[in-house]
Order: structure tokens, then C-alpha cells, then sequence
């Protein structure tokens, strides 16, 4: 009976984690760059969208998987964006995982 509800709790754990590992990075904004605040590990950029939505985009080199994948954006930029979104009570902000383009 030990055996069995052990096993039934991996179950359910393996799947909720495999669950939210599935559901990371699928989220794209799109915008222009408005502003940028460099801080030790990369920058932030204030993105504002074409829904006059308002993103904080977190981009570091270690996010973006290394340096060959980094960018640096300038302020008027056109930018897409994919990464891990979430939200304050006040703002929305992207853990940028990839920069998709830049115009």
C-alpha cells in the first residue's frame, strides 16, 4: 500500500512538472522599445505594444542561452520577444528567453 501511493505521488508530481515545463516560453510579445535600464547581468527594456500594453522585458545573457544569442536593443526598436511571462500588481514583465527579431 506504501509502494502504491508513492508511485500515484510521482505520478502526479512528474506530470505537473513535465505540465509546466511544457507551458514555459510560448508566450511572444511584440513592441516597440521605449526605454532601457542596464543593471549588472543585462538590461531591462520597456516595451510598449501595439495594445498600448506596457512590458518590462528582463534580457540577460544567461536567459537568451549565452552570448551569441544576446542582443543589445536601442530605444525605437521594433522587437518580438518569446519568453516567460508574469505579473505584478501594477506591471507585466517577460523573462526574455529569445529575441525573436529586431527592427
Amino acid at each position: 500500500m506504501k509502494n502504491l501511493k508513492r508511485i500515484s505521488f510521482l505520478m502526479l508530481l512528474m506530470t505537473f512538472v513535465i505540465s509546466c515545463a511544457c507551458m514555459k516560453d510560448k508566450n511572444t510579445i511584440s513592441g516597440k522599445v521605449e526605454s532601457i535600464e542596464f543593471g549588472k547581468d543585462g538590461y531591462t527594456a520597456k516595451i510598449n505594444t501595439d495594445k498600448n500594453e506596457v512590458y518590462f522585458a528582463v534580457i540577460s545573457i544567461v536567459n537568451v542561452g549565452g552570448p551569441q544569442n544576446y542582443k543589445k536593443l536601442k530605444e525605437g526598436d521594433e522587437v518580438s520577444l518569446k519568453g516567460e511571462i508574469w505579473k505584478t500588481d501594477t506591471e507585466k514583465h517577460i523573462t526574455v528567453k529569445e529575441i525573436v527579431s529586431v527592427k
